[in-house]
């Protein structure tokens, strides 16, 4: 059944929700994934996207996300600032564009960034623009049409909205805003012809029935790339999981978002270190984007050794001249 369902989606059709389950709790992980990672082939082809991000504005979020360490409602260890050095945010894009990163973000804690900050943070998109080729994107909070407005004009060409999970999970895990908060603002960026970047995390106590009900959303949604991050649980924060999400279980579900957004850009993200036993399984598990360099609040990757990693997987990397997904 693993390989009649992947000629569908070869021939340009698409599974069902039942059949999304049946492929994560009943196929043949090594048969899924190799399938695939086929269908990775046919629609993304061999290149790997690489995006950074830069911690703009950290700490003292309003927002109650039981994962996260900048919620000013979990006690945890992170560092606290209103803005990032200008300069430096500047000088990263510069650096990971030098290196062959295609997109660069600056991202912000709460739940909307002040048009005071956003303001600064365009002047610095815009600098950034004039000096680097590097792809423009921006993880704002949940912003309105006319602060959208401003980052496009900027040239801020993609904008990164997740969805975290499924949303019968989500009241689960946040209850200071909705999952229909996060999708209109996903639709006012789409509505001024932004890319937009919507996953979420696995391993927060979701079924493995809320991530295929994620992975349709996110379809419905028509998401163009797709950050699949692996919990990283923080000491501090609320949300404790006491059965952590097996090295299995992540192998299909990447498998299972590749088989139903087959042209989206399926991306490694946070908690890579929690899989690099796994990480080139994962690879050849319909992944064609990843996350390097440092991630939001943790330590992350050596871009050197990562491209290293890619191509010896079997990729080659793309040049900034990416289809922005």
């Amino acid at each position: 059944m693993v390989n009649e369902l992947k000629q569908r989606v070869l021939d340009g059709g698409a599974i069902t929700e039942k059949e999304a389950q049946w492929l994560l709790n009943e196929a043949d992980r090594e048969e899924l994934c190799a399938a695939a990672n086929e269908i990775r082939i046919r629609f993304k082809g061999n290149e790997m996207e690489m995006c950074s991000i830069l911690n703009a504005k950290s700490g003292k979020c309003t927002q109650d996300c039981k994962w996260c360490s900048q919620s000013m409602f979990h006690k945890t260890d992170v560092e606290e600032y209103e803005l990032v050095d200008l300069k430096l945010a500047e000088k990263q894009a510069k650096e990971n564009a030098e290196k062959g990163v295609n997109k660069f973000s600056l991202v912000t804690s709460g739940r909307a960034i002040s048009n005071k900050n956003l303001d600064e943070l365009c002047g610095v998109y815009k600098n950034i623009q004039q000096t680097t080729p590097i792809h423009l994107c921006a993880s704002m909070g949940l912003l309105n049409l006319s602060q959208l407005e401003k980052l496009k004009e900027a040239g801020v060409e993609n904008y990164h909205c997740n969805i975290e999970t499924a949303p019968s999970f989500f009241p689960k895990v946040v209850t200071s805003h909705t999952m229909d908060e996060k999708i209109r603002t996903i639709k006012y960026a789409q509505s001024l012809g932004m890319h937009v970047c919507s996953g979420g995390i696995i391993g927060m106590g979701e079924t493995a029935e809320q991530r295929v009900e994620m992975a349709f959303t996110l379809k419905d949604l028509g998401i163009d790339s797709i950050p699949i991050n692996i919990l990283m649980q923080v000491e501090g924060a609320e949300l404790k999981v006491d059965n952590e999400i097996s090295d299995e279980e992540i192998l299909t579900a990447f498998a299972m978002f590749r088989f139903i957004n087959p042209k989206a850009n399926i991306r490694l993200a946070g908690g890579r270190s929690l899989i690099s036993h796994i990480q080139d399984k994962a690879l050849a598990s319909g992944v064609s984007a990843a996350l390097v360099g440092d991630y939001l609040t943790t330590i992350g990757t050596n871009i050197e050794q990562d491209k290293e990693i890619f191509k010896n997987a079997g990729f080659s990397l793309a040049q900034n001249k990416c289809e922005h997904a």
